[in-house]
């Protein structure tokens, strides 16, 4: 059995791509199992160097027969993807405007880095990147019809939210007439 070392060319490529093939072969519920079958295959890998790997193969943890496992984003269910960001558009308020390929979202202070990461953990990937301040988030867009398209769907979610008994249409004290303000939002505009 031959070991590939970690710096060898393609080493990355091949590593991730096995992988992958072990989380679909079946479950696997930690790093450290899935650390001994790329050993049990021949790879030289530690713990930091698969957790690098899961992060930049998007592999995300879901429960299946009573245990979490990790799997690929190809076989994740959609709904849970977009859960997330769902669940932060019904809590904080947010203002969409526009500069060129620039969407320019507002919302309360310190939220927007929240924002940004369920932004990018979510199923939305028409987007180039995000950029998050404090209040204020930028997203990115290479050409007008996939900025269209996600702003498209962007506000379906915040319709989706807003049309929720968690949420109520209002003028915002901070974003303005016409921002959907849930209770939370409320809460926080009277302190």
């Amino acid at each position: 059995m031959t070991t590939a070392v970690a710096a060898a060319p393609g080493a990355k490529r091949l590593r991730q791509r096995a992988i992958l093939e072990i989380v679909d072969a079946g479950p696997v519920g930690s790093q450290d199992e899935l650390v001994e079958q790329l050993r049990d295959r021949g790879l030289a890998v530690t713990q930091a160097t698969v957790s690098r790997d899961i992060a930049e193969l998007g592999l995300a943890k879901v429960a299946r027969e009573g245990r979490h496992v990790y799997v690929s984003g190809d076989v994740r269910p959609p709904v849970l993807l977009d859960d997330r960001l769902r669940r932060i558009v019904a809590d904080i308020p947010i203002r969409i405007g526009r500069s060129g390929l620039t969407l320019v979202l507002t919302a309360l202070p310190g939220t927007a880095s929240v924002i940004a990461q369920a932004i990018d953990q979510s199923d939305l990937d028409e987007q180039e990147g995000t950029l998050a301040g404090d209040n204020t988030l930028l997203v990115l867009f290479g050409d007008e019809p996939r900025l269209e398209r996600w702003r498209a769907r962007f506000t379906a979610l915040q319709g989706a939210a807003a049309a929720g008994p968690a949420t109520a249409p209002t003028d915002h004290p901070i974003l303005g007439s016409g921002a959907p303000v849930t209770r939370a939002a409320e809460l926080e505009a009277r302190r």
